[in-house]
């Protein structure tokens, strides 16, 4: 399929090229709203919410070929508007403690080393590594510059070595070995 044909006849107002396109871009907007919203419920609410407006304003996208660049961007949009709405209220299967059988260690190491970031350089780490978007992509639904998602990965990884290492460190010293 040619997205940037499909996206043109979107932009004519073709309702079956529109939903080509959502189809083919729908894997990569769940991952992105997972990066900010936990629940899949809200995921699929905030992609609901950001197909309707992009289907509404699709006539007002300037360049077919950042189709899918606008179209993360308008989902961030409602995923951050969600989150904003649903801050403080937390649901009662989150209270329960997080299976390490059900999620895997790996998983909850990653989120810890993650938690000790920042919102927004834990979202950058998720979109650059575990959602494979380029520094361009970033840069363009960020709306910041290429070297600026450079400096602010660089130091998103430098902050995670840094407490990566405190950690080994004090497993280390207290399981004797640094005598």
């Amino acid at each position: 399929m040619n997205l940037i044909k499909e996206v043109k006849k979107a932009m004519k107002g073709n309702h079956s090229s529109f939903e080509k396109l959502i189809l083919a871009h729908k894997l990569i907007m769940y991952r992105v709203s997972r990066t900010i919203l936990t629940r899949d419920e809200d995921c699929a609410d905030a992609m609901q919410e950001a197909i309707m407006k992009a289907f509404q304003n699709i006539h007002t996208l300037r360049e077919p070929r950042y189709f899918k660049t606008w179209l993360i961007r308008i989902l961030l949009n409602e995923c951050y508007q969600l989150h904003r709405k649903r801050k403080n209220l937390i649901p009662i299967e989150e209270l329960a403690e997080p299976s390490s059988i059900e999620n895997g260690y790996e998983k909850i190491e990653i989120q810890q080393l993650l938690d000790v970031l920042p919102t927004d350089d834990q979202q950058l780490l998720k979109l650059f590594y575990m959602e494979d978007l380029s520094i361009h992509d970033i840069a363009l639904i960020l709306d910041i510059p290429e070297n600026t998602v450079k400096t602010k990965l660089r130091r998103a990884r430098e902050k995670i070595q840094k407490k990566y290492a405190q950690d080994k460190e004090v497993l280390t010293w207290k399981n004797g070995k640094n005598n």
